[in-house]
């Protein structure tokens, strides 16, 4: 069993394909326009061989609470691997990126939070060598 495909909920698709794929690196994979929304997916650029990420549409009502619950209590949606946590803090950063937690030292990795402009936090993590 593998992780092929794992979606968040998106404001809106067009502002994060661009978020995703200009600020944060990632490649447009799938793009199929399905009525007023579209499947529209992104993998690392990093791994062309790992799991997709769907920006699926948020209007379903269960959607908003849930999302907003997570916000107010600044709990990221996903996370994501990065190599070197203090330099892509500070790319992202210089492309005014606003993060909710600054690099932190947890002990076993570093992390940060972010907010992804489409309605989410997300943390990225650099973990330590065991």
């Amino acid at each position: 069993m593998r992780i092929e495909l794992t979606s968040i909920f998106v404001d809106d698709q067009r502002k994060a394909l661009a978020f995703y794929t200009d600020v944060l690196g990632f490649t447009k994979h799938h793009d199929i326009p399905l009525g007023d929304a579209s499947w529209l997916t992104v993998k690392s650029a990093e791994a062309p061989d790992g799991p997709e990420l769907l920006l699926e549409p948020s209007d379903h009502p269960a959607v908003k609470p849930y999302r907003d619950a997570l916000v107010e209590d600044g709990i990221p949606l996903a996370q994501f691997a990065v190599d070197d946590l203090a330099a892509e803090h500070a790319r992202l950063t210089d492309l005014g990126v606003v993060f909710t937690q600054q690099p932190t030292d947890i002990g076993t990795a570093f992390v940060a939070v972010l907010d992804d402009t489409c309605g989410n936090l997300i943390q990225l993590i650099q973990m330590k060598a065991a």
